[in-house]
């Protein structure tokens, strides 16, 4: 019982440090709004459910991809039977014109940095 000063000052320590990120998020704000992407009043629906493409978007068109160039397959076949073609241009970027409103909005908010624009202009030919 000789060293309590001690185990009582690492037991604080450690429970500052296991609570600095509530204290840190209470004394910086409240946590950004998750964004909601929609689909433009034009369009009904997108090539699959809006779950899907929440939850697989970027498995989706990695998928597209190695079809395209390793495969030489151009069309996509959804789960409801419709087809389409098999491009970030010509068929995502048809309806989701405005990059920055729907793709970085999610993409920022989520911390992440996709490649696509290494290779892929938008709409208004911007990397």
């Amino acid at each position: 019982m000789y060293d309590t000063g001690k185990i009582m000052t690492g037991l604080a320590a450690v429970l500052v440090m296991l609570t600095l990120p509530f204290w840190y998020s209470a004394a910086t704000g409240k946590a950004g709004e998750k964004p909601d992407p929609v689909l433009p009043k034009t369009e009904k629906k997108c090539v699959e459910t809006r779950q899907y493409m929440r939850d697989y978007h970027m498995d989706l068109l990695n998928r597209w991809r190695d079809a395209v160039v390793r495969e030489d397959r151009h069309i996509y076949v959804s789960q409801d039977g419709t087809r389409y073609e098999m491009s970030l241009s010509n068929t995502c970027m048809k309806c989701h014109v405005e990059r920055a409103q729907f793709c970085d909005k999610c993409h920022t908010y989520m911390g992440e940095s996709p490649f696509c624009w290494d290779c892929h202009l938008d709409r208004k030919g911007v990397l």
